[in-house]
């Protein structure tokens, strides 16, 4: 098969707790994707447990695939690939999803890839469907803030496969943060989306909680401050005083962190794109990026600077296959393979800075 004939791919995904497969096109079109949150599995320990997350992949990644082809109407030897996540992630979950990915492709003899997570975020903003395609001016470079509960960066992508990564976090991720606040608070699991709800009933100034790394261009981020600050705060107040006053605790707490994202992407955009002469165009992606404060504020921000902003729906923001999809048949258009020997990693191998 010649490098540019690939037109369908199927994609899997499984880095973490959500099993997810896909059938994406060449131009970004999602033809199918079918995916199973294990929320309700991991619930009741108030966080992941990798050993569970495992084997919820191990019996429902098939299981999606068959519901994939079938309501594509397509069968796995009409497609010209297949495309796994491969790094970063919890190492078993991304075994069950390699194993299977290898498994189709050396039965159906179709190439095989193994993608890079972070990538697949990156270039989310590229899919499309019915309901979402990005701007039709859309294109690199452009500043991306990618952030979820296991990442928080600043990158500017350059074109497919030249990532520039401007600064990252020194301890935790955003993600994380509102996840043990949620706990601590007496949230339900997971804790971020609990946060936002109750948020938007409060008032955001109410109390006040540390903006780390704040100094003029530092583009690192830092959220084990505002974590711990909030411990303190709730440790100090009684369960009847947290329960009568969580709308403004989310709110302010929520505020803190989503101001520390953007005044870096503000300098970043600035140092980056302003003094550059190149127009300024943001993406923001990951789980997090499903935070309607972050979304609200991020809007206003780009409308005030005249910059073009591209925030993929929910669906592609949360961990998904089409991204990786999307990623993998951009490789494998640029003649590039992975054989059968190819080992899942819980850190970025593959995946180059330049």
């Amino acid at each position: 098969m010649s490098a540019n004939s690939f037109n369908k791919v199927l994609a899997i995904e499984t880095s973490c707790d959500d099993t997810s497969v896909a059938i994406v096109g060449s131009d970004g079109w999602v033809y199918q994707v079918a995916s199973l949150s294990q929320d309700k599995d991991h619930a009741v320990f108030g966080g992941i447990v990798p050993e569970i997350a495992s084997r919820s992949h191990n019996t429902s990644l098939l299981p999606l695939v068959e519901i994939c082809l079938q309501k594509a109407n397509l069968k796995i030897e009409d497609l010209d690939g297949i495309c796994v996540t491969s790094e970063p992630g919890l190492l078993g979950s991304l075994l069950v999803g390699l194993v299977t990915a290898k498994t189709l492709a050396m039965t159906f003899d179709k190439p095989f890839l193994g993608v890079n997570h972070l990538e697949g975020h990156l270039l989310a903003p590229f899919l499309k469907d019915d309901k979402y395609q990005p701007p039709t001016d859309f294109d690199y470079p452009f500043l991306a803030l990618a952030v979820s509960g296991g990442h928080t960066s600043l990158y500017v992508v350059h074109d497919l496969g030249k990532y520039e990564i401007l600064g990252t976090t020194l301890d935790d991720a955003a993600g994380e943060a509102f996840d043990k606040f949620a706990k601590l608070a007496g949230l339900p699991y997971p804790g971020g989306p609990h946060v936002d709800q109750k948020a938007k009933n409060g008032d955001p100034s109410r109390y006040e909680f540390p903006r780390a790394l704040l100094g003029k261009g530092n583009l690192s981020f830092s959220f084990s401050g505002v974590k711990a600050s909030a411990s303190r705060m709730l440790q100090s107040m009684s369960g009847s005083e947290i329960q009568d006053n969580i709308n403004d605790l989310c709110a302010s707490y929520q505020e803190a962190i989503v101001d520390a994202l953007l005044q870096k992407v503000e300098w970043a955009l600035k140092i980056h794109f302003t003094k550059k002469k190149r127009t300024p165009r943001l993406v923001i992606t990951g789980g997090v990026s499903a935070n309607s404060r972050l979304r609200d504020k991020a809007e206003s921000l780009c409308k005030e600077k005249n910059i073009a902003l591209v925030i993929p729906p929910i669906r592609y923001c949360t961990d998904n296959a089409a991204m990786i999809g999307y990623a993998g048949i951009q490789h494998f258009q640029r003649g590039e393979r992975d054989d059968l020997s190819l080992s899942a990693s819980s850190s970025s191998v593959k995946f180059q800075h330049v």
